[in-house]
Formats: structure tokens, C-alpha cells, sequence
């Protein structure tokens, strides 16, 4: 299925919004809850799936992977039904940057952090993967449960704080798990511990680092949701106990 061709603009620096321009009968998919706006003429459905063209049992296996992952198994289609160009914005749930993706340009595939996925033209696949090695996974954290976004159109990802895209040129990057935002290219992903005892429980770099080899772009965030959540947590803890 050739996805649909959409142009946008993103505004703000810190805390950004997508705005999608949508001619008429063209879609545009979204996670739940992060429309935030939208010009008359725009309808809105929640649906199984993100419309792609799979068969029904590839619907249901591909539902049945975000249910076991804990995501939503409904995407909202927005499209635009009247006759002249609409818009419909979207903006991240927690502060940072919205990535665009030509996935055209990207060999038609990129694979990011499960939770990061914003919004897409419609005719984007947009599925689970699940780490190769399981072992690793379930002791990896961010890293275990990753995104896979298909098609030949735009999408669009978002992440915490400052992103910087680094291009592997048969390199090797390794990275904090949840610093890592996705990856197109031929890359080989793997998770692994981050070195001796001491260093893993005494370094403050976590237990695992996330390995990447080959050639192609990585986006790397510098303020993953899951770090900002701990800090938070932490300072109020240490308020509540220094107030008692």
C-alpha cells in the first residue's frame, strides 16, 4: 500500500508541535491523545491497526503483539473529508524534539523505542519487534521492545530533550538504552552489559548499554522520558522525607 503524501511543519524549539497539511480524502494515523487541533472538514476514527494492507490475520497478530506489550491496539485516523486542504496538529506528551522521517529515503524502514511513535501518512506499517535475544531484553529495560515503522511516506517519532542524529559509516555506537530513540540503515542492534561489577553498580550508567554496528543513522536523545520520571521521583521523596 503507497502511503499517503502529506507535507507538515514543526514549530517550537523545546516543546514542539506538528502541524499536517491533508488534501482532501488524505489520512494521517496517530497514537491516542496526541491531537491538538484540527480545522473543520477533519473526521476522526479510532481504529485496529494502522490501515495497512495485511489481511486479517495479520491485523489480528499484529494487535495481539501491541496488546502483549502493553501499547494500544487502537491507532486515530484523521482524514480530511471536504474539499479543500485542512490541518490537524499533534504535539509529544512530555518535552522534547518530533523527528521526521522520509522513510522513502531511510530504506523504507526505521526502528525506534516503542513509545516514541507520534504520528504517520496513512499506508505507514507500524509494528512490534521484539529483541533478538531475550535474555538480554528482559534485563535491558528500554531496549527490549522496539518499533518497526514501514512504508514509503513520511512518520514522525518524538524524544526527550536535545536529539542528535549520528551516521555509523561501518561503526560501532554504544549508548544508554533508553538514549536511544531508533535506528535505519544496516545496523545490527544488540544489548549488552556495560562492563565489570564494579563499574555496573557503582558507575551510575546502568547495568546495560545498548551496542549498534554497522552503517546508517541513529538518533540519540539526551533526556529519555524514563530518566526525567526518576529524577522527579527521587527529589520528591527527599523533599517529603526532609519535610517529616
Amino acid at each position: 500500500m503507497q502511503c499517503h503524501e502529506i507535507e507538515y511543519q514543526i514549530f517550537g524549539q523545546d516543546i514542539q508541535m506538528l502541524e499536517i497539511d491533508l488534501d482532501p480524502e488524505e489520512t494521517v494515523i496517530a497514537e491516542a491523545g496526541v491531537m491538538t487541533y484540527m480545522e473543520e472538514d477533519i473526521e476522526f476514527a479510532a481504529k485496529m491497526g494502522d490501515g495497512s494492507a495485511q489481511g486479517v490475520m495479520g491485523t489480528l497478530f499484529g494487535i495481539g503483539k501491541r496488546m502483549l506489550t502493553g501499547e494500544s491496539v487502537f491507532l486515530t485516523h484523521f482524514t480530511n473529508t471536504g474539499s479543500q486542504l485542512r490541518r490537524v496538529a499533534f504535539s509529544a506528551p512530555f518535552p522534547g524534539a518530533i523527528i521526521a522521517l522520509n522513510l522513502a529515503e531511510l530504506q523504507g524502514q526505521v526502528i525506534c523505542q516503542k513509545d516514541s511513535f507520534l504520528a504517520a501518512a496513512l499506508g505507514t506499517k507500524i509494528d512490534i519487534t521484539f529483541h533478538k535475544r531475550l535474555g538480554s531484553g528482559f534485563f535491558g529495560g528500554e531496549g527490549f521492545i522496539l518499533q518497526r515503522l514501514q512504508g514509503d511516506g513520511m512518520a514522525f517519532i518524538h524524544a526527550g530533550g536535545t536529539v542528535m542524529c549520528k551516521e555509523l559509516n561501518d561503526e560501532t555506537l554504544r549508548l544508554d538504552t533508553g538514549c536511544l530513540v531508533g535506528f535505519s540503515g544496516d545496523i545490527d542492534y544488540d544489548i549488552a552489559l556495560s562492563g565489570g561489577l564494579k563499574s555496573m553498580f557503582f558507575g551510575g550508567e546502568g547495568m546495560f548499554l545498548a551496542t549498534l554496528r554497522g552503517t546508517g543513522k541513529v538518533w540519540v536523545q539526551s533526556m529519555p522520558f524514563s530518566r526525567l520520571a526518576e529524577r522527579v521521583l527521587a527529589h520528591g521523596m527527599s523533599s517529603s522525607q526532609g519535610e517529616s
